[in-house]
């Protein structure tokens, strides 16, 4: 008998990653990765953070082709996973076919066109999360506000990953899980419902408002084949590329992961019985996001993680080509961290929050303690690396960890597996000790979480019992 296949997508910020899992080992057969190079220039001053759909849709069938066909045609169900937050708007009226151009750009999680005095002047929502500029429903009221003509273009939204799962589907509707209706604001994860009546008291378009299904569930059938995948084969509704990384490595009640990617996130699972805050608390540095069943995660999640780092090339490369000298960044950033290796210590202070955080959103970057001999590429591309674990420490302290039990970090994201000075600084930065899992990635974790869906009979929640 041929072996059977899960296909684990993630639409991440910056690239995009498929991984075919067998299911009676849940090892990973192949795997494909590719950069999407989707993002847009800023639009006319606004902080607009977009980008091409077309562009991410190219790269996700590129990376679709690379994958081997022999497996793809045994291929048993697919999970989707994606950046949150962010909202992609869609016609369904005009063709439920991606190829027909019936979609905007992606707005991410990244964007900053809603201020904190347009924010502040939105409803407070019946949601223990604060809503965020780069949150689906903040951008939404952005549109109201500014451009409502754009809006009528559309009949649908929700996140990219939720786009790709309705096409694949031929839904007429997009399907949303709580882990992403939670990160787009005015979601109550304990009545797992819309605020509708406090939107709809705003004008809101009601309309644009996906359906909500279980985290886990299904959302459809693919409607045609699809690089060699057959038509009919199931498709989960999309998960949270945050929620999937942490199934792909979280195994005890006892363990915290580490993420750092182009942000970066500490987490650990709360107690079964625990119940979230009834109101937002938008001073806190930790969230709590929902999990699979009815689990949650405390989350300090910080804006600024890889992405600090690839400012910093970003600059250098600016000045070299200032300076008329040419350098790619992939060869900065590779010397950038052997300098720092060589140096294994700095005075050298670097507060990396360039891009605030959403407990502290006017928070800035800092650099002090800067003397002559301390401000070498090695000493800054080091302190930047332990600024950047410092920022995350702060938000989830020592003694917070303590408290919940913690006595393990898992460390998983591709800013830490790329790079050594940042995984020298976590093992700093912790108590505890510091493991690094295997496929700890959102591709690999959404195929684990249907796979192991597809042998359970109990549902979702009987995915995290080794949790409760």
């Amino acid at each position: 008998m041929s072996a059977s296949y899960i296909l684990g997508l993630d639409v991440g910020t910056t690239s995009v990653k498929a991984v075919l899992l067998e299911t009676e080992s849940r090892r990973v057969a192949a795997r494909q990765d590719l950069a999407t190079t989707s993002d847009i220039a800023d639009l006319n001053g606004i902080k607009a953070k977009e980008q091409d759909t077309v562009q991410i849709l190219d790269t996700l069938n590129r990376c679709m082709g690379l994958l081997p066909r022999d497996k793809l045609q045994h291929v048993c169900r697919i999970g989707v996973s994606g950046q949150m937050h962010g909202v992609l708007f869609w016609n369904a009226e005009r063709g439920g076919h991606w190829s027909r151009g019936n979609f905007s750009h992606l707005i991410t999680w990244q964007d900053g066109r809603c201020s904190n005095s347009f924010l502040s002047s939105l409803p407070k929502p019946d949601s223990h999360l604060a809503v965020a500029t780069g949150f689906g429903c903040a951008t939404i009221f952005w549109y109201m506000k500014h451009r409502p003509e754009f809006l009528k273009d559309f009949t649908v939204a929700g996140t990219i990953q939720d786009y790709i799962v309705s096409m694949l589907c031929g839904l007429d509707r997009c399907l949303m899980t709580p882990q992403n209706a939670a990160s787009w604001g005015f979601y109550n994860t304990t009545t797992s419902r819309w605020n509708v009546d406090i939107l709809n008291g705003m004008g809101f378009p009601l309309h644009l408002l996906p359906q909500c299904v279980p985290s886990g569930e299904l959302a459809g059938h693919t409607r045609s084949d699809w690089h060699g995948i057959p038509a009919g084969t199931p498709v989960g509704a999309a998960l949270g590329d945050f929620q999937c990384a942490v199934y792909s490595c979280l195994s005890a009640k006892t363990d915290a992961v580490l993420n750092i990617s182009t942000s970066a996130q500490l987490t650990f699972a709360m107690p079964a019985d625990f119940k979230p805050p009834n109101s937002p608390q938008p001073d806190s540095s930790v969230a709590f996001f929902p999990y699979f069943g009815s689990l949650y995660l405390a989350v300090a999640a910080a804006l600024n993680g890889g992405n600090a780092l690839a400012t910093f090339v970003e600059m250098l490369t600016g000045w070299m080509d200032e300076l008329g000298v040419e350098l790619q960044d992939q060869s900065i950033y590779e010397k950038m961290i052997s300098c720092a290796l060589k140096q294994e210590s700095s005075n050298l202070v670097v507060r990396p929050t360039i891009l605030g955080e959403r407990h502290d959103p006017f928070t800035l970057g800092q650099v002090t303690n800067i003397s002559a001999s301390n401000f070498s590429l090695g000493h800054v591309t080091r302190a930047l690396c332990r600024g950047i674990l410092e920022n995350l420490v702060s938000m989830m302290p020592a003694e917070r960890l303590r408290e919940a039990g913690v006595n393990r970090i898992v460390g998983s994201g591709s800013a830490l597996a790329r790079n050594e000075v940042l995984r020298q600084e976590v093992e700093r930065a912790f108590a505890q000790p510091v493991i690094y899992g295997q496929n700890a990635e959102s591709a690999v974790g959404v195929a684990l979480v249907f796979c192991d869906r597809c042998k359970s009979t109990k549902g979702a929640a009987s995915m995290v019992q080794g949790l409760v």
